[in-house]
């Protein structure tokens, strides 16, 4: 079969990626750490082909068809999206890499605290003859975000080396730029201002349209990989309870458990088979095991206790499927869309001739 082909990002991002892959089950195998290609194990449909290249670059990498899918952050792909590319959003949120792109104005600006602040000093400055200048290394997004907000007298600036920078060396008045915690915004006396969070971003992965459309293997591959992810990112704070409880019968105490309050239904409902105690004058007794949130942990457990359980354990869940992959059956409604318009072009194509 076609092997599926995955962009993976380096250059600072490749551990958390890797980290990640484990952790749904899906191991990047390559000889020399210093090789730019790799071999992906854990697919049921065989091993798919990695390839190493800066998050920035992999957008365009998966738009040409270079590779099937490609990790990076959204921010890169919010920025460089268009509708004339071959990109789709296969999932939007891993759940690592999380920032922001945010606007942000020197400490010394105690006036300006909002993004409307931001718009009055821009007409100041067009007033003193001058646009506001904006150092960002997202202009389109960038551009876009002030225009939505009645922004026009501004200019923006490409800047070389640390963005942040750029107010103090007076090369321009005000910065949007990506910002996980702010520490490096306050390190050279930055704020951000309210209102001013252009898109919020985390690692999502994306995917060639028409490279997967065009391939019934590879999408067979891609919903191969959805499925762990999914099933990954679903456990997550997600805890399997057992618990030892007795009664006259399974049914007698799912009615009894069910009946004392708190989160004890689980994802479905409470799973109860017999116990045989090693003593049998200890009457019946029934194991009874769920999964809850982490957040329902302690309810669950007292809610238990008064329904009379002990030797109540809890483990984390690594895995949680569900009966198909609601991201894969997104994807292919994209992909479907996709040929039915491209079905629409050919016939309007014919009919012109």
């Amino acid at each position: 079969m076609s092997a599926l082909r995955i962009a993976l990002p380096s250059k600072g991002w490749e551990d958390d990626t890797l980290r990640f892959l484990g952790q749904c089950g899906l191991r990047v195998d390559r000889s020399n750490p210093r090789q730019y290609r790799a071999r992906m194990r854990g697919l049921p449909t065989g091993a798919a082909e990695v390839v190493f290249q800066r998050a920035s670059d992999i957008f365009e990498e998966v738009n040409a068809g270079t590779v099937d899918l490609g990790v990076t952050g959204y921010d890169i792909v919010a920025e460089h999206r268009s509708e004339e590319d071959h990109i789709v959003v296969v999932h939007g949120e891993l759940g690592f890499r999380r920032c922001a792109l945010v606007v942000a104005v020197p400490e010394g600006w105690v006036d300006v605290t909002s993004v409307s602040d931001l718009a009055e000093v821009a007409v100041e400055l067009r007033s003193a003859g001058r646009e506001m200048r904006v150092a960002t290394k997202y202009p389109n997004l960038t551009r876009q975000f002030l225009y939505d907000r009645g922004m026009t007298y501004f200019e923006l600036v490409e800047v070389s080396g640390a963005i942040e920078a750029a107010p103090a060396l007076e090369t321009a008045d005000v910065i949007c730029d990506i910002t996980s915690s702010g520490v490096t915004l306050r390190e050279n006396r930055l704020k951000s201002i309210a209102g001013g969070v252009v898109v919020e971003s985390q690692a999502c992965l994306i995917g060639n349209r028409r490279e997967l459309q065009a391939d019934a293997e590879r999408l067979e591959a891609t919903r191969a990989l959805l499925e762990l992810m999914e099933a990954y990112l679903r456990s997550r704070q997600q805890v399997s309870i057992t618990a030892n409880m007795p009664g006259e019968s399974a049914e007698a105490v799912a009615r009894r458990v069910l009946a004392s309050g708190g989160v004890v239904g689980g994802l479905r409902g409470p799973t109860i088979a017999r116990v045989f105690p090693k003593d049998a004058a200890d009457g019946e007794w029934f194991a009874l095991t769920m999964v809850v949130s982490e957040d329902a942990l302690l309810p669950s457990v007292e809610a238990l206790r008064r329904a009379g359980a002990s030797e109540v354990t809890a483990i984390q869940v690594r895995y949680v499927f569900e009966h198909r992959s609601w991201t894969f059956e997104a994807l292919k409604r994209q992909l479907h869309g996709l040929a039915d318009a491209s079905a629409l072009e050919k016939t309007t194509a014919w009919s012109s001739s």
